[in-house]
């Protein structure tokens, strides 16, 4: 059973050549779900703004329920992201180390991550502080896949994943749940939520949790002695949400929702010191829902969201505060079966740091326009937005899609999008690594499908090629900047080129449900001829879950090809194979068991050079739920 058990060396693209004549006749389950969720069809909201189902959707979706996430027996937000199609995830170390997400072979900051409809990211780095997020707190996700800078604005070049945190409605409910696992990972959480009755309905939920884990060393001793420490590397976190409504009247909400995470986790950066760095992230917003008239529903939001980091290490102390305060003014104006939306956002960025270049703020101001058309068997969307900020002026983004129904369940589309990315702070103003004339990455995204859904399988086929300009890369020697800079920048010189096919599947057979995913990336770098750093170009997934009167039981497959660790090319990483279980047990009403056993071959491989991952671990736990 090779298919189980690659070597650090083997390529992976010979096992995916088997699996890919299963693929094509099953699908992602989020597409599909089974009868056993207590939900009706998916409805996507973030690749429109606005609720759709989801076989109406034109750009390339998932829906990750919250049956699914509790099915699943995760403890991580990334370890459940690292099973979809299109996603592939580096850490450095085990749970609660740095961590990224690369969504279409884009980098992690090429890609948008809102949490209740709300931007969360560092401004210096770039990119969601994915080891802080807290899946304890998710009631659902949406990822999807493409450029939607036309909705949303800078970053949006592979993707925008979507959190949705815990909602209350209907009559009180308690839940909780308590776990452990190997490396001594415990958690722990618990939430009450509901809704009152009367005509100003009050809607609330609550929810707040807590997990640590011993860990183990963050580097392997191939790291060297300036990096390699044996101690263990552990983190603890802690996290609340909630989601707080009121109907003022018929068609007429208030409401508030936020989210706040902290995590304190070890990580190696040489022997005789306990290196540490602390993330606090948090999400807030303030919303007005109004049905002005029954064609016309309008949004007026006011968020804001907080990224803080701490470092205290070996080489020194610093800490690196990201903040950004929004207000946006969103009109969806129904046309029949169509829809014509306008949008107003102003956004201000602003970061606090130890280093005193980088204590600097800019604003971004926006209008944008989109309009869905549904009509019979054709389907099809345009969008235009500007983006005018006060750090790198004006930027036009735009998007439009046609899809066409073959029958009641085959659909084809195209479309066509352009996207940019924003410099970080770091990449304009870190002194002796940006320059401030750094100018955005721009994208140009090109992609046709087709999509099958009979109710009972499902089909998905995707072909994309995205082109991107500009891309900020970093050069030692700086060619620009040499007297100032004399260790390195990073400017705009690079360009790439990513293609891919993505195939993806799932149907159920009685008790059973079957899915799977492939993709095949060409993630090249048109500067050096090389293949962009730490993408595999083969990467897939496949499980099967079993439905037996109280119990649930799955096993899933994940198989990746090698991939290089830097820009060069020259430090390779083999591919991989992991094989995981996960299995429920309803005790009594409202009680049920669960338990997840990762990397049940134990496995070891790298997602990043010389960093250790997790091998044979088992986490097990006992959940409460009033229905």
């Amino acid at each position: 059973m090779t298919f189980f058990t690659l070597r650090a060396r083997t390529p992976a693209w010979k096992p995916l050549a088997l699996a890919s004549a299963i693929t094509l006749c099953y699908l992602d389950p989020a597409l599909a779900q089974n009868t056993d969720d207590k939900t009706l069809a998916p409805v996507v909201v973030t690749a429109s703004r606005f609720a759709q189902n989801a076989k109406d959707v034109l750009s390339d979706n998932i829906v990750i329920t919250t049956e699914e996430i509790q099915r699943s027996g995760q403890t991580s937000l990334a370890g459940l992201l690292q099973q979809k199609k299109n996603i592939q995830i580096v850490t450095n170390g085990g749970p609660g180390s740095s961590t990224s997400v690369f969504v279409r072979g884009t980098d992690n900051k090429q890609s948008i991550v809102l949490i209740d409809g709300v931007r969360t990211s560092s401004l210096t780095a770039g990119g969601a502080t994915w080891s802080a997020l807290p899946l304890s707190q998710i009631d659902r996700i949406e990822i999807v896949y493409g450029p939607l800078s036309s909705l949303y604005g800078a970053d949006a070049v592979g993707g925008v994943i979507q959190i949705f945190t815990k909602k209350g409605d209907g009559t009180p409910r308690l839940n909780a749940s308590a776990g452990a696992g190997s490396h001594g990972t415990r958690t722990l959480d618990a939430g009450v939520s509901g809704s009152s009755d009367g005509d100003h309905t009050f809607r609330y939920a609550i929810n707040a949790a807590h997990e640590e884990s011993d860990g183990f060393s963050a580097t392997k001793p191939a790291a060297g002695p300036y990096s390699f420490n044996a101690d263990k590397d552990g983190y603890t976190k802690d996290s609340a949400s909630g989601q707080f409504s009121i109907d003022l009247a018929k068609g007429h909400e208030l409401g508030l929702r936020f989210l706040h995470s902290r995590l304190n986790a070890q990580f190696d950066a040489g022997p005789g010191y306990d290196d540490r760095s602390k993330q606090e992230i948090g999400s807030a917003v303030l919303y007005s829902n109004n049905r002005i008239l029954p064609w016309w529903n309008s949004q007026l939001q006011l968020s804001q969201s907080t990224d803080k980091s701490y470092t205290d290490a070996s080489y020194g102390k610093s800490h690196f505060d990201s903040t950004q305060t929004g207000v946006s003014w969103q009109n969806d104006l129904a046309f029949g079966p169509d829809m014509l939306q306008l949008l107003a956002e102003h956004r201000k960025d602003e970061v606090d740091s130890s280093e005193a270049g980088l204590n600097r703020d800019r604003t971004n101001n926006a209008i944008a326009a989109s309009y869905q058309l549904n009509r019979g068997n054709h389907l099809a969307s345009i969008g235009v937005r500007n983006d005018d900020n006060s750090q790198f002026g004006s930027k036009v983004t735009g998007s439009v899609g046609y899809g066409y129904r073959l029958s009641s369940a085959l659909r084809a589309n195209a479309s066509y999008g352009t996207s940019f990315r924003a410099p970080t702070f770091n990449d304009l103003f870190y002194p002796g690594y940006g320059i401030m004339s750094n100018k955005p990455e721009q994208g140009k995204n090109a992609e046709m499908a087709l999509h099958y859904d009979d109710g009972t399988a499902q089909l998905s086929a995707v072909y994309y090629r995205n082109r991107i300009t500009d891309l900020l890369a970093f050069s030692d020697p700086c060619p620009t900047e040499q007297s100032t800079h004399p260790y390195g920048c990073t400017y705009n010189v690079n360009q790439a080129t990513i293609r891919g096919l993505s195939l993806s599947g799932s149907t159920r057979i009685n008790q059973f449900t079957i899915r799977g995913s492939l993709d095949f990336l060409d993630p090249h770098d048109d500067s050096n001829d090389k293949t962009l750093a730490r993408r595999a170009k083969r990467h897939g997934s496949m499980a099967l879950e079993h439905h037996s009167g109280m119990f649930t039981t799955g096993a899933e497959l994940l198989v990746s090809g090698e991939r290089f660790d830097d820009a060069r090319n020259k430090n390779r990483l083999g591919g991989y194979g992991l094989l995981n279980l996960y299995a429920s047990y309803e005790l009594a009403p409202n009680w049920s068991l669960f338990g997840r056993w990762n990397n049940v071959l134990d496995k070891d491989y790298e997602l990043a050079k010389n960093y250790a991952t997790a091998g044979s671990s088992l986490f097990v736990g006992v959940r409460y739920a009033m229905k």
